[in-house]
């Protein structure tokens, strides 16, 4: 029996499998609030306690770096050692992998329930694959296939420069590098970058800013799904947010193109995160398509790469276990 988990600062869910049932179909799965617990070995221990399956091994997917087997979670409180963890439950392995990397491990085990597909393309046998995914942040990984199985690699591709690709996009990385100095791509390609679009646009008169949403955006805690979901009303037609994502969507097709061309992802890219489920309606228009095949000679060589939105919220977990099945030491 392996217990998997997808550790966040909001919540963690954890799982466990078995090899006869597969990373697909727990035997139990529970969601709780990551900060009703002190730490991680606490949630286990409540969670191990209400079931009656034997535990072997364990692989978490967690929101942080993991340096030399240990990691603390972003936004929140945790500290978590693996080898704490094993000595705790009795397990002969456990393994921690940052949550893009754990979200990654799921790809190639993913079928079309799993996808909404963007770009069909005709993906290559063996070929690499990309992962981008813009939720709080940018996070960006890469499958290889080494003759037998796909093996997933993290990056932080995410902090790469921002490289524009029109004339409002230049004014854009001018207009942020006096507030930031360097302007990654994730100041521009994330649920934190959408807010410095919006600004940015609101500053250069593109277009006004409403009473009413100023007030709404200066209540909110996180003001970017106010921003995308006043985007997506066509009742209160607001041109400052609709141009907001329109640009946003234009960074991410041209990024994801980026990245496309960096690995030579023949086998596709997929994009994950929180922020492309929620905008699978605005991803499918012309704009999207255009910033990702917008590389001049490069364009035939991605014009027959698939592009996919992960659509299944478990992806996370789901690679968790697949890359504990995959690293299972007996």
């Amino acid at each position: 029996m392996l217990l998997a988990g997808d550790i966040g600062g909001t919540k963690t869910s954890l799982a466990v499998f078995s090899h006869e049932s597969g990373p697909r179909f727990p035997l139990e799965e529970k969601t709780f609030t990551s900060a009703d617990f002190p730490s991680l070995k606490k949630l286990v221990g409540e969670f191990l306690s209400s079931t009656d399956l034997v535990i072997e091994q364990a692989s978490f997917g967690v929101a942080g770096p993991v340096i030399e087997n240990r990691v603390k979670i972003t936004n929140l409180d945790w500290r978590i050692d693996s080898e704490e963890m094993k000595e705790s439950f009795n397990l002969s392995q456990v393994h921690l992998l940052n949550d893009l990397l754990a979200m990654a491990a799921a790809v190639p085990i993913l079928n079309k329930d799993d996808l909404s597909t963007l770009i069909p393309g005709e993906p290559e046998p063996g070929g690499a694959i990309a992962l981008i995914a813009p939720g709080t942040g940018l996070g960006e990984a890469y499958l290889t296939w080494d003759g037998a199985r796909y093996l997933p690699f993290g990056s932080e591709g995410g902090h790469s420069d921002f490289a524009p690709s029109s004339k409002l996009e230049i004014k854009l990385l001018q207009f942020l590098r006096v507030q930031f100095g360097h302007v990654s791509c994730e100041r521009v390609c994330s649920g934190s970058g959408i807010p410095n679009i919006y600004n940015f646009l609101k500053a250069g008169n593109y277009a006004k800013e409403p009473g009413w949403l100023a007030k709404k955006i200066a209540l909110a805690n996180d003001p970017t799904p106010v921003i995308i979901k006043t985007a997506q009303d066509k009742k209160k037609n607001c041109k400052l947010c609709r141009m907001t994502l329109n640009t946003f969507i234009n960074i991410l097709g041209a990024e994801a193109g980026n990245l496309a061309l960096k690995v030579l992802s023949t086998g596709g890219v997929y994009l994950g995160g929180g922020i492309p489920p929620r905008l699978l309606a605005d991803l499918n228009t012309r704009n999207f398509r255009k910033s990702f095949l917008g590389k001049g000679r490069m364009k035939e060589v991605l014009r027959n790469i698939p592009v996919h939105v992960i659509t299944n919220p478990n992806v996370a977990l789901i690679g968790a276990a697949h890359y504990g099945f995959n690293h299972w030491k007996t």
